[in-house]
């Protein structure tokens, strides 16, 4: 398939990549590594009047320690997440659910902030921030706001962000020696998942997104709850699939993937909760 015709701007700054979006409003759409959006493109399910290429935006490529938490720039390439020392030490989940994202030239060239804003509930990385509880930063005209991820992912591709706004950072508080696991199934290793399984295990409970469960990314809040009331494993990932809506499609039918989501995040919680 080929796009429909777009005019093209490139940006180097934040504030030219806002001032683009101001100018040209719903007409506009951001292009980062392009991995989410020019597969739509493609086949016509977006037809921007003009994209704006922020990728020589480097002031938004870092990952820094900021004391309580980690902070991370919307721009940071996959590649960059999953060989970071930072991630490592304090946020090993999102290091290990990176490096399982596409394959490495799709890591070499997406980015974190490109996969969130994108909102695809099939992605990897929006459900493992939904595990790890984290904020997202946003700029826009009105200045910056912050966004938790829970309540970032609001529909189908769809987020919190308004047409005017840049997701420029995301915030993840710092896990060390926090138990977790990053469960995925599917045919190939560069697939989408038909089901995957974000945890991160603490004395006080876990949290658990989920991966293809539903039209947004989710948590698993039964598991979470009855983890938290101090619930076997078993019984816990029983109820794994409550609150999901998956949908029926050639990865699988909606009840294999609640079968899967249960076997996924017993095995998940087994691995976080494992003596180190």
């Amino acid at each position: 398939m080929i796009p429909a015709a777009f005019e093209y701007e490139r940006v180097d700054t934040v504030d030219a990549a806002l001032a683009a979006l101001a100018a040209h409003g719903d007409e506009a759409k951001l292009l980062a590594g392009g991995h989410s959006l020019l597969p739509l493109l493609k086949l016509r399910l977006a037809e921007p009047g003009v994209l704006v290429d922020i990728g020589p935006v480097r002031a938004l490529s870092y990952i820094r320690d900021d004391g309580d938490a980690i902070s991370i720039g919307s721009l940071t390439r996959h590649r960059d997440l999953e060989t970071s020392d930072t991630l490592a030490a304090h946020a090993p989940l999102l290091r290990a659910a990176a490096h399982q994202v596409g394959d490495p030239q799709v890591r070499h060239r997406g980015t974190i902030g490109g996969s969130v804003a994108h909102g695809d509930p099939a992605s990897d990385l929006p459900a493992t921030l939904l595990a790890l509880g984290a904020t997202m930063l946003v700029r826009g005209p009105a200045g910056e706001r912050r966004v938790d991820a829970d309540d970032f992912f609001v529909g189908f591709l769809e987020t919190a962000l308004s047409p005017d706004e840049l997701l420029v950072e995301i915030s993840v508080p710092k896990a060390t020696g926090a138990g977790w696991s990053f469960q995925k199934f599917n045919r190939r290793a560069q697939d989408w998942a038909i089901v995957g399984v974000a945890c991160q295990a603490t004395p006080t409970g876990a949290r658990i997104g989920l991966v293809n469960m539903g039209s947004t990314p989710l948590r698993a809040r039964g598991t979470e709850h009855a983890v938290g009331s101090g619930a076997t494993i078993p019984d816990a990932a029983a109820v794994a699939h409550e609150g999901t809506a998956p949908t029926s499609d050639l990865g699988g039918s909606a009840e294999y993937r609640e079968h899967l989501c249960r076997v996924l995040v017993r095995r998940a919680l087994t691995q976080a909760t494992a003596p180190a």
